[in-house]
């Protein structure tokens, strides 16, 4: 796979690159070794009855795990306690997770227990492949990368989809680097408040 653009957001490949730049160069190298052509599958194309080869996301992803799983990377799970009441839940939030379910219970609630994952995480570094439905960039950007940061689990969070001409060769509905740089764009430097690295790949 070729990295074909990246976008930092709030200064997120500058931190990689001054603070752990052999960490960011591990990832660029992990990524490179992807071979797309052992990715691909021979289906058929209802529209024309001829067969095609398509790049299959289920393959790829279980290629990155693979290649990332070499380097000691990681899936990581962060968990915390949620109540009915919105204020409530408000101000749990800013507690450690451990006493979160105890403060929920002497207020007279139910705790809830939750959690938010990512893919590959190292180093107070947290990736997310993202090759499913489109909705699921939103769902990493705006809410699972704001809870690692928040929990001062994460320094960055670096968000690997396809481009453009990756997402052609894949099965319809996955979501492209292109339109996704315009919905961070869109919402203004600030938003959201975590420093992000995006990586549009393509073969």
């Amino acid at each position: 796979m070729r990295i074909v653009e990246t976008y930092s957001h709030l200064g997120g490949e500058e931190f990689l690159l001054v603070r752990c730049p052999a960490l960011l160069q591990e990832v660029k190298d992990t990524i490179e070794s992807v071979d797309v052509t052992d990715c691909a599958k021979s289906v058929l194309d209802s529209d024309v009855q001829l067969r095609r080869k398509s790049v299959s996301p289920a393959v790829i992803k279980d290629e990155f795990t693979k290649q990332f799983g070499e380097s000691s990377w990681r899936k990581r799970s962060s968990r915390f306690w949620v109540a009915r009441d919105a204020e409530l839940t408000r101000t749990v939030a800013r507690m450690p997770v451990e006493i979160q379910p105890r403060a929920i219970k002497l207020h007279g609630s139910e705790p809830i227990s939750a959690s938010l994952a990512v893919d590959f995480f190292k180093d107070r570094i947290a990736i997310q492949l993202q090759l499913g439905h489109p909705s699921k960039i939103a769902h990493d950007i705006f809410v699972t990368y704001m809870n690692f940061y928040v929990s001062d689990l994460m320094d960055v969070g670096i968000e690997i989809m396809p481009t453009k001409e990756l997402a052609a060769q894949m099965s319809s509905g996955v979501p492209y680097y292109e339109r996704d740089l315009l919905n961070i764009i869109r919402q203004g430097r600030g938003v959201p408040a975590v420093p992000l690295v995006l990586m549009g790949i393509a073969p």
